[in-house]
């Protein structure tokens, strides 16, 4: 998972940006909008949105801004989607999914040889990703339910729901018991000296698909904290910084920052650290964006913290498989065979708008 490493697929629908009205300086949903100097990508989404979670602004983008999100350059057109998650205002969420199924559906052999399930494996309460109750049961299960229909793949598959994360990675995955989590953080593994044990483990002893989504990471401080006008990683030394437990950390570790230049605080939830930052306890909090930022308007406090706007790292999420297993690498050309006919076809973006507008409605 994540979970252990709690918690972006690539996108190709830069084109779809010169599909849109073009808005040169509005920053409005619905539209396109042409980076202008000095934006930024939360000053965008609070613009467009009313709020500085800009991870909708990204999934629609990744590929456009993968290597630009601290600096995005002027001229840069981007699409704002709908509030829904729609890429226009004409489109349709789960038509895509819709049109796809239908091919599977009739190109599928009733008479193809039989291949033992592959077994999956994830874990409840982690919405939108994860979770039973949610349909297909979530973001991801969905992708890799439908990664088995996809690219030429027409395998049968089970789905487990085991809650205990750890336990994924100790014994489920190593013994045998399942082949694939779903899902967890990759590390850096070319800089695996600056990696903490686990984050070693996870480079060593597994195996990654190709990214199914990517999760920006923010930082917050209070409005008059020291560390509010950062500019580099490295100017938050010395900073207690918040993450909670289960959350990875390596993204940090490869910047220099780690045990004794940084102190890391890891309370059980998201909000515990919100409630500690406005409290003064730690310096920073640093999360998913969507996550900190629904954390300060429950608390009410967006006046009273500032996101880093120059700052930001990111953690991509992967289906995971033993190198212990011996079909494992087949299991992970098969799923990373049917991702890649689904960025193409817009069907993973489809999937990932669908189940954000399931969880939004739900959360009402």
């Amino acid at each position: 998972m994540f979970r252990i490493t709690k918690a972006v697929c690539r996108s190709t629908f830069l084109s779809i940006a010169f599909l849109a009205p073009l808005s040169a300086f509005a920053q409005e949903a619905c539209t396109t909008y042409t980076v202008q100097d000095g934006d930024t990508l939360g000053g965008i989404a609070m613009a467009a949105y009313g709020s500085y979670n800009y991870q909708m602004i990204f999934n629609a983008n990744r590929e456009a801004i993968a290597s630009n999100t601290n600096n995005l350059p002027a001229g840069l057109q981007l699409v704002l989607p709908c509030e829904d998650g729609r890429l226009t205002p004409d489109s349709e969420l789960n038509a895509v999914i819709q049109t796809e199924t239908k091919k599977q559906e009739k190109a599928r052999d009733p008479n193809r040889p039989y291949e033992p399930p592959l077994k999956f494996v994830t874990a409840n309460d982690w919405k939108p990703f994860t979770d039973e109750s949610l349909s297909g049961g979530g973001i991801y299960v969905r992708m890799a339910s439908t990664a088995m229909q996809r690219g030429g793949n027409d395998r049968d598959y089970k789905i487990a729901y085991v809650d205990d994360w750890g336990a994924h990675i100790e014994t489920l995955l190593p013994s045998g018991a399942y082949d694939v989590s779903i899902a967890w953080s990759k590390p850096d593994c070319s800089k695996i000296d600056l990696l903490g044990e686990f984050a070693v483990k996870m480079c060593t002893e597994f195996e990654f698909s190709d990214p199914i989504y990517e999760v920006a990471y923010s930082y917050h401080t209070l409005n008059d904290s020291k560390y509010a006008n950062a500019r580099a990683f490295s100017d938050y030394a010395g900073a207690r910084i918040c993450r909670p437990e289960g959350w990875p950390t390596s993204d940090l570790e490869v910047e220099g920052l780690a045990a004794p230049t940084v102190e890391f605080i890891q309370p059980k939830t998201p909000m515990e650290c919100a409630k500690m930052l406005l409290a003064g306890e730690v310096d920073l909090y640093s999360i998913e964006v969507e996550t900190s930022t629904a954390n300060f308007e429950e608390l009410g406090a967006t006046d009273k913290v500032l996101l880093n706007p120059a700052l930001a790292t990111f953690n991509t999420h992967h289906f995971v498989t033993s190198r212990s297993n011996k079909r494992g690498l087949e299991y992970i050309a098969m799923l990373n065979k049917g991702l890649g006919e689904m960025r193409e076809s817009g069907e993973w973006y489809d999937i990932v708008a669908t189940g954000l507008a399931e969880y939004n409605e739900q959360k009402k």
